[in-house]
């Protein structure tokens, strides 16, 4: 029998419907009931497309021995992080201060008023190579709520009211550039590419930034051609490898190694959107024109794949499918990659031979036992590319062009017969800020290349979203088959959009855009900021109260809002011409100033500081 989750709108919530845990959705009433029974709350935060999400889920909440423990001592609720980022942002912080890293799926233990008392990521079902299991830690903190309540209690008070500190620093110094810079030579990879060890992630932000600082700089200069050489290595490695999908364009999330070679295979919205972004900006600077062909695919993919009917995009595609109809589990990475004889009968003797010395095609499968511990992949291939067209075309005694062609159409015929196997969960909802990012680089595409396919998709999406706001007068944070979410716009979602808003207009001045732009920048102003830490926030309600009051300085796999609005206000105040604009960015970069002690972790920041100083980019060839 479904529990009450049957009537959410998210897939991650859906996923979770036919459990036989009595899940909630996060509510006043869930909270209420734990009050009443005396009960601690379970909260479980992940989303739909999350590989380890699905394994505690088959292994614990599919599991009607560990559902009937989570019954009789907690009432449970289910939260998709990708709808409620507020609440999943407060908890995730509380897990990073007590065990020093975070993750999904979360898992947190809340007192009725919403304090956590203990928390964690996976936990699998019985202790397991000495850590306990999760009946286990269930059964443990049932107990501690029975017999040692106060000492919980004031373990929950003493995180709370350490988790309410601000953080504070002297302001930086002129040297913030420099800084960054030389924190990312120090670890970057001279070798691979990419920026410490595995695993490695795509960090667009970060990249963007080496190329602002890049262009700043006159093209001899050493810390320009430094910041230049790490960005262009970091692009090639990421295009080459197998975190790029080589068929059908677009990135999957990271690297599970060092070599760019084995990914997490689920994709994301906000990393196409990024990415493209990234690469076009790079072609832009040196007129390389591999960069421009990674764009593009990356735009293509979206067109072709993630588009919506409404015109706006779809948030992701999972790591895990079937590998055959009849198959019982998915498998992780299942449709993305192949095996040494599939493509010997899919392709002639000679493309089949050209390709797989291309993709490093092995008959046992193509991943380091490094990269693949737990030889999960034996005898499966990652596309990931190794030889050049001129080494191949000296290989097989051919000609560059007769190599291209063999490429291209082996691709093709790969793709098509990909596109039979069971396809993998998609998550088809729409997140407001996502698509703001990627209605950028629609934009910019559409732009730079004078493309009418990409412009016009950036404005389909972006009408998308202004019709729903003029039905409403607001924002919403997701929406899918044709309905809004109950969860509020956070930052997230007016900074983003404004972002892309702005990019449409550059690409599009008679659209209105920039005026639309300044509306919602006047409605976060008027909704999101906080005056105490002159910064956008977010408010997790419980009660209607608030439980925190959170600001994000952190430029992680999404930006954060408060350091996108300075670029934004920056490119308002040009615009309009309006020093309004000017003096908000300028306070927002005082505010973060006094808030960051890494610009490594922090670079739209550093981007956005570096801005207050720029000089004419520079070309280079």
């Amino acid at each position: 029998m479904p529990n009450a989750l049957i009537g959410e709108q998210s897939p991650y919530l859906l996923q979770h419907s036919d459990n036989p845990v009595d899940w909630m959705p996060w509510s006043d009433q869930a909270f209420a009931e734990a009050r009443q029974q005396d009960k601690l709350v379970f909260l479980s935060a992940g989303y739909s497309t999350c590989h380890w999400c699905h394994v505690m889920a088959h292994e614990s909440f599919e599991n009607e021995k560990v559902a009937k423990v989570m019954n009789h001592h907690f009432i449970n609720i289910k939260i998709d992080r990708e709808e409620r980022p507020d609440i999943d942002a407060l908890y995730m912080q509380y897990l990073q201060v007590t065990t020093g890293q975070g993750g999904w799926p979360m898992s947190v233990w809340l007192d009725g008023e919403g304090r956590p008392v203990f928390g964690g990521t996976y936990f699998p079902p019985e202790d397991k190579h000495g850590r306990a299991g999760f009946v286990r830690i269930c059964q443990e903190l049932a107990r501690l709520w029975r017999d040692e309540r106060s000492k919980l209690l004031a373990h929950a008070d003493k995180v709370m009211e350490h988790l309410q500190k601000i953080p504070e620093t002297e302001a930086q110094n002129n040297h913030v550039c420099s800084c960054y810079l030389k924190s990312c030579h120090e670890i970057f990879d001279v070798e691979l590419g990419g920026f410490g060890g595995a695993p490695k992630f795509p960090r667009p932000a970060l990249l963007d930034t080496l190329m602002t600082l890049a262009k700043q700089e006159c093209p001899n200069d050493p810390e320009s051609t430094e910041a230049w050489r790490m960005t262009l290595r970091t692009l090639q490695a990421m295009a080459l490898g197998g975190m790029h999908d080589h068929l059908a364009g677009g990135f999957h999330r990271y690297s599970v190694d060092r070599y760019w070679h084995i990914p997490h295979y689920e994709k994301m919205l906000y990393d196409q959107g990024q990415l493209a972004t990234t690469y076009l900006e790079a072609w832009e600077i040196s007129g390389d024109v591999w960069l421009l062909r990674v764009a593009e695919g990356i735009l293509s993919y979206l067109s072709e794949t993630m588009l919506d009917d409404s015109g706006a995009f779809h948030t992701a595609e999972d790591a895990d499918s079937f590998e055959t109809a009849d198959a019982q589990h998915p498998i992780e990475g299942a449709f993305w990659t192949w095996r040494a004889e599939e493509i010997q009968r899919l392709l002639p003797p000679m493309d089949a031979a050209i390709f797989s010395a291309a993709y490093n095609i092995q008959a046992n499968g193509n991943a380091r036992p490094e990269s693949d511990p737990h030889g999960e992949l034996e005898g499966r291939n990652t596309l990931h590319r190794v030889k050049t067209d001129a080494n191949l075309a000296q290989l097989y005694d051919c000609s560059m062009r007769a190599i291209e062609d063999s490429l291209a159409t082996s691709r093709a015929t790969l793709l098509a017969a990909r596109l039979k196997r069971p396809l993998p969960h998609r998550d088809d909802k729409i997140i407001t800020a996502w698509n703001g990012l990627t209605i950028a680089a629609l934009a910019k595409a559409g732009r730079l290349l004078n493309n009418k396919k990409w412009l016009e998709h950036a404005t389909t999406a972006a009408m998308f979203f202004k019709i729903q706001y003029l039905d409403d007068g607001d924002l919403f944070r997701s929406w899918r088959s044709g309905k809004k979410s109950s969860a509020p716009a956070i930052a997230d979602d007016y900074v983003f959009l404004i972002h892309g808003l702005i990019e449409l207009h550059h690409a599009d001045i008679e659209g209105k855009w920039l005026s639309w732009a300044e509306e919602l920048q006047q409605k976060l102003d008027d909704k999101l900021w906080d005056e105490s830490l002159a910064g956008y926030v977010m408010r997790p309600q419980l009660q209607g109260k608030a439980l925190m009051t959170l600001r994000n300085d952190y430029d992680g796999a999404e930006p954060s809002p408060n350091h996108l609005a300075i670029l934004n206000l920056q490119q308002l105040a040009k615009a309009t011409g309006m020093g309004t604009y000017k003096k908000q960015a300028d306070a927002l970069l005082k505010a973060a100033c006094k808030r960051i002690t890494d610009p490594f972790a922090a670079p739209i920041f550093v981007r956005a500081l570096a801005n207050k100083n720029d000089r004419s980019p520079s070309t280079r060839n």
